[in-house]
């Protein structure tokens, strides 16, 4: 586990800015830990990501407890959080607190995520009171892309940001050391900040939240027809890979490679 914890990220509040980003393996965990990175978060986005999905309600417990386990491997300090995936609690509390366990004693996560405002907070209360730290998620929640009707900003009338407001108090009171916004206006994500005493961490939800996340793919380019609006290209790697392979195929093709310096 990372000299990161739950507790200290909850004491950055106000005083420094927090810094997170979605990854699913090895070696971008080690790279994102060497440069401090201080949350690590192994989301369900790996449906898309990785595997190929068009959704992340495919991803299941067992491929999300082997890229958090993956990613653990890689980090000294970071803070690993694992997201629960859909249906993994959902059906029952029991089952949540068996599945939520899997991720600290199994994967070696520090803490787990899960979707849902006021209507998770009995189910992050009874987490909390059996060790297992929760980060909260309101605001967009592509887990019920279904309900809510695709991927769309929330919160842009009074009634909707009132409802926003109420779940991260809800969350807070429950005992969620801090809270993803996804998608919100830069207004909203700004009124859930002033309002909680927990940490905010913006995904699509303005400056003014306690932290920022983005996904590693969409920060390197990897996928450069699905970069969504809230997030900014820091690499096109993507692009590079593609002229690393296709120099790699023609060497092979015209004997350049191996050379001698390849073999032995």
């Amino acid at each position: 586990m990372g000299s990161w914890t739950p507790t200290k990220l909850s004491a950055l509040k106000g005083k420094q800015k927090i810094t997170c980003v979605a990854a699913y393996d090895y070696a971008m965990a080690r790279i994102l830990d060497e440069v401090g990175i201080q949350l690590i978060l192994v989301g369900d986005s790996l449906a898309m990501t990785v595997l190929g999905y068009k959704n992340t309600l495919p991803v299941s417990m067992e491929d999300m407890l082997r890229h958090t386990a993956a990613v653990v491997r890689g980090v000294t300090n970071a803070l690993v959080v694992a997201d629960m995936p859909f249906l993994s609690y959902q059906v029952s509390e029991e089952q949540a607190l068996l599945n939520a366990g899997r991720f600290i004693k199994e994967a070696g996560a520090g803490a787990v995520k899960l979707e849902g405002g006021a209507i998770r907070a009995p189910l992050v209360r009874r987490l909390v009171e059996n060790g297992i730290p929760v980060l909260g998620h309101i605001g967009l929640t592509p887990q019920s892309v279904g309900v809510i009707g695709g991927y769309k900003v929330q919160g842009r009338v009074r009634k909707e940001a009132a409802g926003l407001m109420a779940d991260a108090r809800a969350l807070e009171k429950a005992g969620a050391f801090a809270l993803i916004v996804e998608c919100v206006p830069a207004a909203v994500g700004e009124g859930i900040t002033r309002l909680v005493r927990i940490p905010t961490i913006g995904i699509g939800a303005g400056p003014s939240c306690d932290g920022q996340i983005l996904v590693a793919h969409d920060m390197l380019g990897m996928y450069s027809d699905l970069t969504p609006r809230f997030a900014r290209r820091y690499a096109d790697l993507g692009r590079l890979m593609k002229q690393a392979f296709a120099e790699y195929r023609k060497e092979v093709e015209t004997g350049k490679f191996p050379g001698p310096e390849n073999v032995y």
